[in-house]
């Protein structure tokens, strides 16, 4: 970038900032009761364990049917991941670490496909340094900068997936083995329980549905028939909304995020904003993540409900500042900022 274009980059980025923080002292001192920080966020934690216990019993007990039970964990569990993002941050009880890592450790427990949130701190702080980059971890594990195919879809899905992909491709055995080494302590304990109990979930079905279609049935030992009761209440209370919320999260967060060829530190260039309707039915499972989170990279220090209140003229200032909205050409080249010289759907992307 020349000195003049970094000079308007970083004035029309202080115009956005400006605008966000104006919004938000107005809001703030409309409603004073928005001072008790640390009350709103425990407040919404027990909201949502609540919601997320009540919706998994009216499911389990048949008051409500399963297919919709597991969406409405879904939907309660999102309102974790956004608590968790908010504490990675210390935004609640910073001066009382006992409760702030109690909640850390509950949003885990009510999320048990995602890393360690201690350890994600690292990776967090990491991505608002190097947005966009091939180090920005946290980002390329959910499949920021994949081409779009088959196996990007399986490896947004499921955690597993991903990183047995991800070092797959690594250039030396010692790579991939300490790359599955890191993952598989980044997902102890929880993660291992989760995601084993899906696939057993999966290849007990999948494989029950094969034989039937093959005219056989499997021979199951007896106590792999007897542990189905608790592994399909484990799925329908615990794992299969979290399951649909981690997809729509990393289908939403991977996208929104651009790779590979941003200016560094270009915080107009990081991320655009998902506001279209067809967002929705993803939106719905991440809290409308890919139209607020672009705020967050812009001001940092702001709880997740504060992005959604002022979102409107948040977004309306990043559009005139030139921040993209719905740039839907950018699934085609893996996640590139520019147009020219990009991956088509189903090419391999530049590393």
């Amino acid at each position: 970038m020349t000195s003049t274009e970094t000079s308007s980059s970083d004035q029309r980025v202080a115009r956005i900032q400006a605008v966000i923080r104006a919004e938000e002292t107005q809001l703030r001192s409309r409603y004073p009761w928005l001072r008790h920080q640390d009350s709103i966020g425990l407040a919404i934690l027990v909201f949502a364990l609540s919601g997320m216990v009540a919706s998994a019993w009216a499911g389990l007990t048949g008051w409500i049917p399963v297919w919709l039970s597991i969406p409405l964990v879904a939907v309660f569990a999102s309102l974790t991941h956004e608590l968790e993002h908010d504490l990675i941050h210390w935004m609640y009880f910073r001066r009382r670490p006992w409760v702030h890592h109690l909640m850390m450790a509950l949003v885990w427990a009510a999320r048990p496909s995602t890393i360690n949130p201690w350890l994600r701190r690292h990776l967090h702080f990491h991505h608002h340094k190097h947005s966009g980059t091939e180090s920005d971890i946290e980002e390329r594990a959910i499949t920021n900068g994949e081409r779009w195919g088959l196996l990007r879809l399986l490896m947004t899905a499921d955690a597993g997936v991903s990183v047995l992909a991800r070092a797959v491709r690594a250039k030396a055995w010692r790579s991939r083995w300490r790359h599955i080494w890191r993952a598989a302590l980044a997902y102890f304990p929880l993660g291992w329980i989760h995601w084993g109990a899906w696939w057993m979930f999966l290849a007990y079905h999948g494989a029950n549905a094969a034989a039937t279609l093959m005219g056989g049935v499997v021979s199951w030992p007896e106590w792999v028939i007897s542990a189905q009761p608790a592994l399909t209440a484990l799925v329908v209370a615990w794992i299969g909304p979290n399951v649909l919320r981690s997809f729509c999260l990393h289908l939403v967060s991977s996208n929104m995020h651009y790779y590979g060829d941003i200016e560094p530190g270009n915080l107009l260039q990081q991320c655009q904003v998902l506001r279209g309707w067809w967002w929705w039915p993803a939106h719905l499972f991440c809290f409308n993540f890919g139209g607020t989170h672009a705020i967050h990279h812009f001001v940092v220090g702001q709880p997740f409900y504060l992005r959604q209140w002022l979102a409107r003229p948040a977004q309306n200032v990043m559009r005139e500042m030139g921040v993209r909205f719905d740039d839907l050409a950018s699934l085609q080249r893996a996640n590139r900022w520019r147009p020219t010289d990009a991956p088509l759907l189903g090419q391999a992307s530049p590393r």
